[in-house]
């Protein structure tokens, strides 16, 4: 029979290897969304071309035309992305709550995880080079 301990350390295992994929999959939402706010900005307040001032560098550094750049905002619908931009950033808001939950469940795991590992190593040692899953 597997002591209580090692199935603990099994599952503070797995719950850390879900808490650690969960934590890319927001990160990489909230880049998305990011990406989403800055297009929206960008269409409304398209930035200015580049090399239009006296540049302190080579020019051997050629920047890209302006209309090459501008193409890069083709196919944005303008006043939709603006009137989407306060939903954008709710969604962002929203996103780096849970991002902070996820966070701080990852911490109070491992935490978790180490207090199991430093009052019993003996018995968890073996548990350690296990596969990750629940029994």
């Amino acid at each position: 029979m597997t002591a209580p301990t090692e199935h603990r350390v099994r599952d503070l295992r797995a719950d850390r290897r879900a808490l650690r994929a969960e934590q890319a999959r927001v990160g990489w939402w909230r880049r998305i969304v990011r990406a989403r706010i800055d297009l929206a900005v960008a269409s409304a307040a398209r930035p200015e071309a580049l090399g239009i001032e006296d540049v302190p560098f080579s020019t051997a550094f050629d920047a890209p035309a302006f209309t090459d750049l501008d193409g890069a905002l083709d196919g944005i619908d303008r006043p939709g992305e603006m009137a989407r931009l306060e939903q954008l950033r709710s969604l962002d808001e929203r996103l780096a709550h849970y991002a902070r939950g996820v966070d701080d469940a990852l911490v109070r795991t491992t935490d978790d995880l180490i207090e199991r590992l430093a009052h019993s190593p003996a018995t968890t040692v073996a548990v350690l080079h296990e596969p990750f899953s629940r029994s």
